[in-house]
């Protein structure tokens, strides 16, 4: 499946609280509503795993103009296309990545036993429907 050029994708872990709570953090900053998501439990996420093999990070993926940013790449990239003052985090890029992947990696294995499972993926509301992919 390929987004259109001008849509972003950002493809989480539909049954982790923290993925589904920066999801929900997203949607409140995102304020001219650039971003459209996909569970990585749905079609859409297992099409993207396919396609590269289930290779990519099972938390937050971002697909922004058909070139994918993972793991710290994909949490700046996203701050940085919200807008308004949260675009400031992007200055994070300044970090190594290796050190912010890291930091990463470690509070993805963690965010479990921190933040705790779903037992299914949220549903959206009607109002946001449009804006996530099955």
């Amino acid at each position: 499946m390929q987004p259109e050029p001008s849509t972003s994708i950002v493809y989480f872990d539909g049954v982790c609280n923290l993925c589904n709570g920066t999801v929900q953090w997203v949607i409140k900053h995102d304020k001219n509503k650039r971003f459209k998501f996909a569970a990585l439990q749905s079609k859409a996420g297992e099409e993207l795993q396919q396609q590269y093999g289930g290779t990519l990070p099972d938390s937050i993926i971002l697909n922004h103009e058909n070139k994918l940013f993972v793991k710290s790449d994909a949490v700046l990239k996203i701050v940085s296309l919200a807008g308004g003052w949260v675009a400031l985090l992007a200055v994070f890029y300044i970090v190594p990545r290796f050190l912010r992947n890291k930091i990463y990696d470690f509070i993805a294995r963690k965010r479990y036993t921190w933040y705790g499972k779903r037992i299914s993926c949220m549903v959206p509301t009607p109002e946001l429907q449009s804006r996530f992919l099955q």
